[in-house]
């Protein structure tokens, strides 16, 4: 899937912004990813709200497998968008304005991140600082003076 294929693809659904992403492209509106293109084909966010739907049409989540392990690894918030989709824009679009809905609610539910205090050196108590030494003066007296 290129960029122009995936332009034509959601043409009735607005427009999108299409990001490189892994292999193939990320797909969002707003800064939301709710797709992801990819060589093994075109995956929706899904949620307990919208996984129904997917299910009905026997569709499965993304899943990929580990280089060094080869373990089959599955991404249960994205499912694969169902081939006769592809024929019908209007219910792609659909589809596209549910699972939209899916990641905005997958953002709400995030923890705000958290910033790490700045580490500070601990302040002295006054009463245990010591006085400044006085410098010694380069000039002595004479202890002759009269």
């Amino acid at each position: 899937m290129d960029r122009d294929f995936l332009n034509d693809l959601f043409a009735d659904f607005g427009p999108v912004t299409i990001r490189r992403m892994f292999s193939g492209y990320g797909i969002s509106v707003d800064s939301v990813n709710f797709a992801l293109a990819l060589r093994a084909g075109l995956y929706f966010r899904a949620d307990e709200q919208n996984i129904p739907q997917f299910e009905a049409e026997g569709s499965g989540p993304f899943q990929y497998q580990q280089r060094k392990t080869a373990k089959t690894v599955t991404v249960n918030s994205y499912w694969q968008l169902p081939a006769r989709l592809f024929d019908d824009s209007e219910e792609l679009a659909v589809w596209a304005r549910a699972s939209l809905a899916a990641a905005q609610r997958a953002g709400l539910r995030k923890r705000p991140k958290i910033r790490k205090a700045v580490k500070t050196a601990p302040k002295r108590a006054a009463a245990k600082q010591r006085p400044a030494k006085k410098k010694a003066s380069t000039k002595r007296k004479s202890a002759s003076r009269g």
